[in-house]
């Protein structure tokens, strides 16, 4: 298994946790580390600093107890702006810079930030000169393959990002117009692999070990961000890895592990965000894990009903044991 590189931090393995809003909070992604991932990528934190005094910024930026490396990402469109985000979060922590040019998010696009950035070619320098001019410690850079399928210019970006000192590029193959639709493309990564000497990752429809080992031989990228494909799913890395290096498949996860996984995490949200907060993100994540066999989806809407974290974790113990009565689960 090769190993990947950014700056001076050699991950275990290449594959990362993509950066997904809402979803790798510290929870998410401590789990994810244990279940075989390499490095796991922060949410986005927004560029001003003036609202990080928010509970949403503040669990965005808590990173106790995380392996090293720690990266990370950050979203916003004033170059000064950022550079600035840069700084204070190398000062909370951060071991690795990843700015967001990835997100097609109206939200975040209508501000020129994330995706939407990639149609501003001079202002995409000027970002990157300043980021990587703002801290000693590696920059990142997370993009698309352009702003629609007319206009694929990451592997223009990518060697602008190369000269201006950033230490490593992923590559969702989709563009922002495309938002999550259709299939990805790993033409334009394969393209950018060919330009830069920059490590790369491929992001996009990694949902399985067969795909991993697609894409990699597909793009000669350096290593694989995997988003959606982890979600209910933490130990896809692990069985990914063990695809790469044996060819052959690990068994899926035995019911008793899966409600391990799922409990532990439960408890780990409660406890992160508190019960309010914990039980409503706890419900996303369950619906995740549950979503390819509770088909009629019967338990998953009362589970939706609950809101009290000790009644989430006795409704999961109960279901489990439903379960165990002769039932498969097939996750």
């Amino acid at each position: 298994m090769p190993t990947a590189k950014i700056g001076p931090y050699t991950l275990p393995n290449p594959l990362i946790v993509a950066p997904m809003a809402g979803v790798t909070d510290r929870p998410f992604r401590l789990l994810c580390r244990r279940m075989g991932a390499g490095l796991a990528v922060s949410e986005m934190v927004i560029a001003d600093s003036k609202l990080w005094h928010t509970r949403k910024s503040q669990t965005r930026m808590n990173h106790e107890g995380e392996p090293e490396p720690r990266s990370v990402q950050i979203a916003g469109g004033d170059p000064e702006m950022l550079a600035n985000a840069a700084r204070l979060n190398a000062k909370f922590g951060a071991q690795i810079i990843d700015i967001n040019m990835g997100c097609p998010a109206k939200k975040v696009c209508n501000k020129a930030a994330g995706s939407a950035l990639m149609k501003d070619e001079g202002l995409v320098r000027d970002i990157l000169k300043a980021v990587v001019a703002a801290v000693d410690i590696p920059v990142t850079l997370k993009m698309r393959t352009g702003w629609d399928r007319e206009h694929r210019n990451a592997p223009l970006i990518a060697r602008m990002a190369e000269d201006a000192g950033i230490q490593a590029l992923a590559i969702h193959g989709r563009t922002r117009a495309d938002a999550y639709k259709g299939e990805a493309e790993y033409d334009t990564i394969a393209e950018v692999k060919s330009r830069v000497g920059i490590p790369v990752f491929a992001n996009g429809d990694i949902n399985s070990p067969e795909q991993a080992q697609r894409v990699l031989a597909h793009t000669s990228a350096d290593g694989l961000l995997i988003g959606r494909g982890a979600q209910g799913r933490p130990w896809i890395f692990r069985e990914i890895l063990h695809f790469l290096e044996t060819g052959r498949h690990l068994p899926e996860p035995p019911v008793d592990e899966v409600e391990q996984v799922l409990s532990e995490h439960l408890q780990a949200l409660h406890g992160f965000y508190g019960e309010t907060m914990g039980v409503r993100i706890a419900r996303k994540h369950v619906g995740w894990y549950l979503q390819s066999h509770d088909e009629d989806k019967q338990f998953r809407k009362r589970f939706n009903a609950i809101d009290c974290a000790m009644e989430q974790k006795d409704s999961i113990q109960q279901y489990f044991a439903g379960l165990r009565n002769g039932e498969v689960f097939a996750a």
